[in-house]
Formats: C-alpha cells, structure tokens, sequence
C-alpha cells in the first residue's frame, strides 16, 4: 500500500496530507548492498516520507531534496522526490551508530548540524541556481531536540511563515508521515466570509488549527506505520468534517542512468578519465541511491571524447 491522501477541514484554512511508504520503501531498502544501522534506516524512511509530503504539498515541477549533515556518525543524509512522487534516499555513514541513537546523537553531536531543503526545477535556465534554504538542526519547540519533525516544522515556519504539524515515522517495513498546514486566510477558498475578519473570527480560526494540531499530535508512532490511512483519519477526526481528495501513488523511483555518468566523466575530461583507466582499467561507478552500477571501459571512455559524437541521452542533465 503505498499511498498519498490530500484532505481539507471543511470551514477551516487548514489542509492535510497523509503519506504510506510500504512496497516501495522496502524496495529502496532491498537495493542496498549492505544495510544501514535501524537508527539510520529509520531516519531515511522519515525523510523519505517527509521529501514525499512536502513535494505533494507545493506541487513544484522539479525534484525537492532534502538533505541532513552534521558533525555525528552520520554525515549527510539525503532523499528526493519528483514531481510524480517518485522517490529515492541514501545516506553516508563514517562512525558507529549507537543504539538508539536519534537526530542529535546521528547528526548535531556537537550543534553543527544543518537541515537544507533544494528545490530544482525541470526548466532551469542556463545560468540559473536551484533554489535552497538551510536552517539549524533545532526546532521551535521547548523540548530537546529529538526528532526531524521539529526541524521540519521550523523550516516550513521561517520559510512558508505557515504553521505546520508532521508526525513522521519508519521501521524496516513502512515509511509514513501526517502534516498538517494552516492556510493562508486571504483568497483561501476553503473558508466562508474572509474578508473584513474581526479579531474574534482570527481568534477562532488560530484555535481551529491548534485543535486540529493537538489531535494531530496524539497520533503514536505505532500507530502511524501499523494502521491504513483511512483508518488514521477517522481515528484522530472523526468528529471533524473531512474533504478527502483523489490518492496519489508515491513509488521508489532512482533517477541514475548511463548518460548521466557519461556526461560526469565528460565534465572530469579526457585526462583525469584516461588515468581512471590506466588505473583501474576501467571506471565502475555505483549509484549510492539505488545500486546500479556503470562501467566504461577504455573504449567507451574513448567514444565519449571522440569529436563530434553526442553523448547518451540524459548526460545533460548531470549536475
């Protein structure tokens, strides 16, 4: 069941999103060569389930990456979703993980920590630069930091200035996530009698958001990867007026190819490829994300800088 459900509160500037991540987040797991530490599976399996929400939730035509350094065993975490949701997550490990360990132990060890989130978009011009905002591995709220929703829900604050509630959550079998996002009041369709708001209506409308939040916040994480999501929703509001729309379906997806090591072996040039060669006799590159390896041998790696041959397709596209 991989599954991501869009509902709205009806007579309230508040929207929802639910995503499950259960065939294709045992894919990304299974493509791995060896396995990561539970800690480390169970932060990609939030990020991944969190790069998914947020993608749906701007409807950006690019990939949205979210990433996670610091200065802990873990030094850089990554997942990425695609416009049509498709996703993938890897991460670089370079010290033992403790057991139990979460964010501060895996990532912000000495406060060095970082949360960037990338927004590329598919029609880039040349020249122009994805756009990227990074804030502190911290959160807004009073409790130490534990968890990536608390950096997440700062970030959307400082960037989106919209108050937002995620529930994340991942085991070896499901990735999942709940947000939950108050809209803009202005031009905001979903709620009667906008315009000239007296101080009570805003009143009511911050108190709306913030009993939708707290209902939100009981959810276990136990019950987040264990129940279906229709099943979490009528849970948490069943006396609430939900509006549910059509589900959309996230799936693994790696966006590796050949023309894409081919043009990153282009952009080395022709001597630092030649010595790849002369070394090793051939260039083997793997892809971190999915497991695919490429391998160009001297006469491939000839072919790429014979003068005036196109490169395979999607070499363009190497960043």
């Amino acid at each position: 069941m991989d599954t991501c459900l869009k509902f709205l509160f009806e007579g309230l500037p508040v929207r929802g999103m639910l995503v499950r991540l259960e065939g294709s987040w045992q894919e990304a797991l299974a493509r791995r060569a060896e396995p990561h530490p539970p800690e480390l599976r169970g932060l990609l399996g939030e990020m991944a389930a969190a790069a998914v929400l947020m993608q749906a939730n701007i409807k950006f035509n690019g990939s949205l990456v979210l990433q996670v350094f610091g200065d802990g065993p873990v030094k850089l975490a990554v997942a990425e979703a695609q416009p049509d949701l498709g996703f993938r997550a890897t991460a670089k490990l370079v010290g033992a993980v403790p057991p139990g360990a979460q964010l501060e132990a895996l990532l912000n060890v000495h406060g060095q920590g970082r949360c960037a989130i990338t927004l590329d978009p598919k029609d880039r011009l040349p020249g122009q630069q994805p756009y990227q905002g990074i804030v502190p591995l911290h959160g807004d709220r009073r409790e130490p930091l534990q968890r990536l929703e608390q950096v997440l829900e700062h970030y959307m604050l400082q960037s989106e200035q919209l108050d937002t509630r995620l529930v994340l959550a991942a085991d070896d079998r499901v990735a999942a996530g709940l947000l939950i996002q108050r809209l803009p009041v202005q031009g905001e369709g979903n709620l009667e009698g906008q315009r000239g708001l007296r101080n009570e209506d805003e009143i009511g409308i911050h108190e709306g958001f913030n009993r939708i939040a707290m209902l939100a916040a009981t959810l276990t994480r136990e019950e987040l990867v264990g129940l279906d999501p229709q099943t979490v929703l009528r849970r948490l509001f069943w006396e609430e007026s939900v509006r549910l729309f059509e589900p959309l379906t996230p799936r693994f997806a790696c966006t590796c190819s050949r023309g894409r090591v081919a043009g990153m072996l282009v952009g080395l040039g022709r001597e630092e490829s030649d010595s790849l060669i002369a070394e090793r006799g051939l260039v083997e590159v793997g892809c971190e994300f999915c497991g695919a390896q490429y391998r160009f041998d001297a006469v491939d790696v000839g072919e790429l800088f014979t003068p005036g041959r196109e490169l395979p397709p999607g070499s363009a596209q190497v960043q």
